[in-house]
């Protein structure tokens, strides 16, 4: 499915939202004549100019930012809100105190780092996926 960015208009009540979650894209059409694209705050999505005004737009951290199409004066064609989202399905929350931890249970619960998660857990996590990623790609890393 690809989303639109809506186009401004003089009088406009209310900005659409595009949702995505966390770790996935969407695709986007841009309206005509679009040059340039602004992100509010990289830190929460991503975006990838494609040809023929499609926009790839990645969720990267859990909050809302603003999209903007400029045209090649730089003229605002359109502007959305963007919020990026936590994955709903299939993701299960363990809370120990203050510490969290995340399993994703497609159908069996396995390990799967969330942002908000105990920074022991996520970077116990984390290091055993990169320290697989390494062998599966034969690279060394020292470990």
């Amino acid at each position: 499915m690809m989303a639109a960015i809506a186009p401004c208009r003089a009088v406009e009540a209310t900005t659409p939202v595009v949702a995505v979650t966390v770790d996935n894209a969407k695709v986007i059409r841009l309206p005509e004549k679009t040059r340039t694209v602004i992100v509010g705050n990289p830190i929460i999505a991503d975006v990838s100019l494609q040809k023929n005004g499609v926009l790839i737009l990645t969720g990267k951290s859990f909050g809302v930012t603003n999209l903007i199409a400029l045209d090649g004066a730089g003229e605002m064609l359109a502007e959305s809100m963007i919020s990026v989202q936590a994955p709903q399905a299939s993701v299960v929350m363990v809370q120990r105190g203050l510490e969290r931890e995340s399993y994703s249970c497609t159908p069996n619960c396995q390990p799967s780092v969330q942002l908000g998660d105990s920074v022991k857990y996520f970077g116990e996590v984390s290091g055993q996926a990169d320290s697989r990623r390494s062998l599966a790609t034969g690279a060394s890393g020292g470990k």
